[in-house]
């Protein structure tokens, strides 16, 4: 394949993975969660680095797993402790991100990952990351990891969904009907664990928080639907990623910027010309009702004259 082919297939494969767990954290409103671990994670994978001394293998996913739970742990935590939930997020979110930049510059700032790196990601570089076996080139290591954690993530939603749509639409009931609720919702932190992980080294944090709250919120204007949601928010994913390079192509611009800002068109668009959600929409709603209730008042003005 070409070098571009590659570019966009790990965009697309991010756009995918980020936006089916996005779906549920949507639902649960806690996209800002997203945020926080997409960021913690660096603590992970500096973490991983020092116990291994390898930016390969499994160390960094595991120690993004670890962070991202643990993320989640004292988020709850607080927030059962009386502190607002946005601002248990702040205050987790800042910590655990600030001792993962103190970790980095001072014990790996030799190696590659660095803080702007950590951020905007270099998804330029994928393509000359490649995996050899037995002097076969079978593509670039990111597209491989991706896809084996969008398998993952894609066989647990498939396993899992009718607990998934329950707890997310009803958590009272999903404990009152004897799912495990609790368990379920370490499980989301863990997919998003390990798909900000995978898509980290690749495109940064910003892409994956653009791709993880901006096709899912977008999906959830145009759809009431769960599973419809699911494949609308990966198809506006795959989209963003696609129009999003040659958007960079054009102006020479940064891809994963790009491919964010694509996102975000989208879901303009969608608020803006949404069938039902739409501002559009709802405008013209609030105007026919006026008409009606106008209607409704002139039809009775005669009578209160009598």
């Amino acid at each position: 394949m070409t070098y571009d082919v590659w570019i966009i297939i790990t965009g697309s494969l991010v756009g995918i993975t980020c936006a089916m767990v996005g779906c549920f954290l949507v639902l649960r409103k806690m996209a800002m969660l997203a945020d926080a671990i997409s960021h913690t994670v660096l603590l992970g994978i500096v973490g991983g680095y020092l116990v291994s001394r390898s930016l390969e293998g499994p160390a960094l996913l595991i120690g993004a797993i670890i962070v991202g739970l643990l993320t989640a742990f004292f988020v709850q935590l607080l927030s059962g402790k009386g502190v607002q939930a946005d601002a248990a997020i702040g205050v987790v979110f800042t910590s655990l991100f600030a001792i993962g930049v103190i970790l980095l510059s001072v014990f790996a700032g030799s190696i590659h990952l660095d803080v702007d790196h950590a951020l905007m990601g270099e998804i330029t570089f994928i393509p000359w990351d490649t995996v050899i076996f037995y002097g076969i080139d079978l593509g670039p290591k990111a597209v491989w990891l991706l896809s084996f954690v969008f398998l993952v993530n894609l066989l647990i939603i498939i396993f899992c969904y009718k607990e998934f749509k329950i707890s997310s639409f009803d958590p009272e009931m999903a404990v009152a009907i004897g799912i495990p609720v609790l368990l379920l919702h370490y499980v989301q932190m863990g997919m998003l664990s390990i798909t900000t992980v995978a898509s980290f080294d690749s495109v940064g944090a910003i892409l994956v928080v653009a791709m993880l709250i901006v096709p899912a919120s977008t999906a959830y204007l145009l759809t009431d639907k769960l599973l419809s949601m699911l494949f609308i928010s990966a198809g506006i994913g795959v989209i963003s990623a696609i129009s999003g390079y040659y958007m960079a192509t054009i102006f020479n611009v940064s891809i994963s910027g790009a491919m964010a800002t694509s996102t975000g068109i989208f879901f303009a668009l969608a608020f803006l010309f949404s069938p039902r959600h739409g501002f559009i929409a709802k405008k013209r709603a609030q105007m026919k009702l006026k008409v009606e209730m106008g209607t409704v008042s002139s039809s009775k003005s005669p009578e209160q004259h009598m």
